[in-house]
């Protein structure tokens, strides 16, 4: 990585742990009301039998325990830029049982050594479960995913839309709400996915859930 990179890390890194050094404690039972499709995407992810699943920004690995539990026959890896969010991670995977599967990091979901990290390079299953609208070189971290990814592998993303149907006097205060957590809907994500699709040979496809709310995508290698 170069040195640009390294700050733009290391300024990530500490935002992210100031935003959720407390937040962490009461993260996954605030966020299930609304973080919606992401027990979807865990089922669909469906990994082979002894497949890699490596999730960018896992952050308190409340996915990858689930994930874990849903395909007992695959392994599961997590990359966060918070090590506070990973201090959790960690305690959740322990207290789960499941150490001898499921392994977090700490790395940038742009650029990332995953060989370094986990001693696998390449990934049957990549995801990302509304993470891209926090990561601000979002661009970035969808090309690394799907750069991850093994031949005939598939990447998964759930993340906010939107929200094109519904009337501005909810949508207006709610993406306040969410930019105060520094959360920014991407409106250019579908056509990212096609180009993401284009420049690894693979498929894209994309929906749009409860009008906009959320969206769900795929990209299969």
């Amino acid at each position: 990585m170069t040195v640009r990179g390294e700050a733009r890390t290391s300024n990530g890194a500490e935002l992210m742990d100031g935003i959720y050094r407390r937040q962490r404690h009461v993260y996954d039972a605030t966020r299930k009301y609304y973080l919606l499709g992401r027990d979807r995407l865990i089922d669909e992810l469906a990994p082979p039998p002894g497949g890699t699943v490596l999730e960018l920004g896992c952050g308190t690995a409340r996915n990858l325990v689930l994930a874990a539990r849903r395909h007992p026959q695959a392994r599961f890896f997590g990359i966060d830029i918070s090590e506070q969010m990973l201090e959790s991670a960690r305690g959740s995977i322990r207290r789960a049982g499941l150490e001898g599967r499921v392994s977090v990091a700490q790395g940038d979901a742009t650029a990332f050594d995953a060989a370094a990290l986990f001693g696998v390079g390449r990934f049957d299953r990549v995801f990302f479960s509304y993470s891209l609208s926090m990561i601000p070189p979002w661009r970035e971290a969808l090309m690394a995913g799907a750069g991850a990814l093994s031949p005939g592998g598939r990447l998964h993303l759930v993340d906010f839309g939107m929200m094109e149907a519904w009337p501005g006097l909810v949508r207006a205060p709610f993406r306040a709400w969410l930019a105060a957590f520094h959360v920014a809907p991407r409106a250019e994500l579908e056509a990212a996915l096609a180009d993401c699709a284009q420049a690894q040979g693979a498929r894209a496809t994309f929906r749009r859930l409860h009008g906009g709310y959320a969206v769900t995508g795929r990209l299969e290698a």
